[in-house]
């Protein structure tokens, strides 16, 4: 199972959807899409966002 890091590659912003679609077996790009699909809803999305760029190491 991958450790959950943001890459240096493939990364757009911060690496941190890259890293998220590594862990779970996902496209990066279709965590990109339900991240910008789940900003229409209201929610602390942009919050997690950050704070997961912060927390996740660089691999």
């Amino acid at each position: 199972m991958a450790v959950l890091t943001r890459p240096r590659e493939g990364a757009m912003i911060g690496g941190v959807c890259a890293g998220l679609g590594e862990r779970f077996g996902l496209s990066a790009n279709v965590v990109r899409l339900l991240f910008v699909l789940s900003c229409l809803l209201p929610g602390p999305q942009f919050i997690i966002y950050i704070a997961l760029w912060v927390i996740m190491p660089r691999r």
